[in-house]
C-alpha cells in the first residue's frame, strides 16, 4: 500500500487525478502481466511446488489530505551533560584446547600422587603398629623384671628370716648349753636378819661372784643398792652355792660376773 501525503495546499485536483490515473494504469499492467506468466506456466506443464504468493499483489493508492503542519518552535536550550563512562566488561581469555597427551600425563601424575599418599599412609600405620608393639613389649619386660625383683626380694627376705631363725636357734641352743654347763646344783636361802624383822624392813640384795672350774664360788661381793642389814646374810648364802662347771673344748673353765639377787620379804 502506498500513501501519498500532500504537505502543501497549493496542489490542484487536476494534478492529483492525473497522477492517480497513471499509477492505476501501471498497477493494472503489472497484474495482467503476472496472470499471463502464470497461465503460460500452466500451459507448458510447469508445476509450482510452492507458490510464491497466495494472492496476486494489488497496488492500492489513496489520496489523503493533511492539515497544514504547525510551525516548529525553537527548542528550549538544554544544558549539555557529560555522558557517564560505561564500564567495559573484562575480556575473558580464550581457554586453549586441552591436549589429550597432557591430560593423560596429568591423570598419570594424579594416580602416582594418590599412590604415594597411600604408601605414606601404610608406612605411617606400620610405624604406629611397630611403636605400639615395642611399647607393649617394653611394658611386658618391665612387668617381668618387677615380678622377678619382687620374687627375689621375697626370697631374700625369706632367706634372711630363715637365717635369723637359725641364728636365734643356735644362740638359744648355745645359751642353753652354756647355762647347762654352769647350772646351779644347790642354792640355800639366806637367813632373814632379826633386826630387819624387828624394824619391818624389806629389800633386795644382789651378789656378784665367779664360778670356778670346780663349780665353787669365788670372790663374792655385794653390789650397790643393798641394805646394810642384808649384806652379811647374802654373802654367806652365796658362798654355799654349788654349780656345774662350764666345759669349753673339753676343759672346765671359770665363769666370771655371775649374779644372784636375794629378795627379802616379810610374809
Amino acid at each position: 500500500m502506498t500513501a501519498m501525503i500532500m504537505h502543501s495546499p497549493s496542489m490542484t485536483l487536476r494534478d492529483a487525478a492525473r497522477s492517480g490515473f497513471w499509477k492505476n494504469s501501471l498497477a493494472a499492467s503489472l497484474a495482467v502481466g503476472l496472470h499471463a506468466i502464470v497461465l503460460a506456466l500452466l500451459v507448458h506443464g510447469g508445476s509450482l511446488e510452492k507458490p510464491a504468493l497466495d494472492q496476486p499483489a494489488v497496488l492500492r493508492t489513496q489520496l489523503v489530505m493533511l492539515p497544514p503542519a504547525p510551525q516548529p518552535q525553537a527548542p528550549e536550550p538544554v544544558a549539555a551533560s557529560t555522558p557517564e563512562p560505561v564500564a567495559e566488561a573484562p575480556i575473558q581469555p580464550l581457554k586453549p584446547a586441552i591436549d589429550p597427551q597432557i591430560q593423560a600425563q596429568k591423570l598419570d601424575q594424579a594416580v602416582l600422587a594418590r599412590k604415594r599418599v597411600e604408601d605414606k599412609k601404610r608406612e605411617h600405620q606400620a610405624e604406629q603398629q611397630r611403636q605400639r608393639q615395642e611399647t607393649e613389649k617394653r611394658t611386658h619386660d618391665l612387668e617381668q623384671q618387677r615380678q622377678a625383683q619382687e620374687q627375689a626380694q621375697q626370697a631374700h627376705r625369706a632367706e634372711q628370716s630363715r637365717l635369723a631363725v637359725e641364728r636365734a636357734r643356735q644362740q638359744a641352743a648355745q645359751a642353753a648349753a652354756d647355762s647347762r654347763q654352769y647350772l646351779p646344783l644347790s642354792k640355800d636361802a639366806p637367813d632373814y636378819p632379826q633386826r630387819a624383822l624387828d624394824k619391818n624392813i624389806e629389800g633386795d640384795c644382789t651378789v656378784e661372784y665367779t664360778v670356778n672350774p670346780q663349780g665353787h664360788i669365788e670372790n663374792p661381793k655385794v653390789l650397790d643398792g643393798c641394805h646394810p642389814l642384808f649384806m652379811r646374810p647374802s654373802l654367806a648364802a652365796a658362798n654355799t652355792f654349788r654349780y656345774q662347771p662350764k666345759i669349753v673344748d673339753g676343759h672346765a673353765v671359770a665363769v666370771p660376773a655371775v649374779r644372784n639377787t636375794f629378795h627379802y620379804r616379810i610374809k
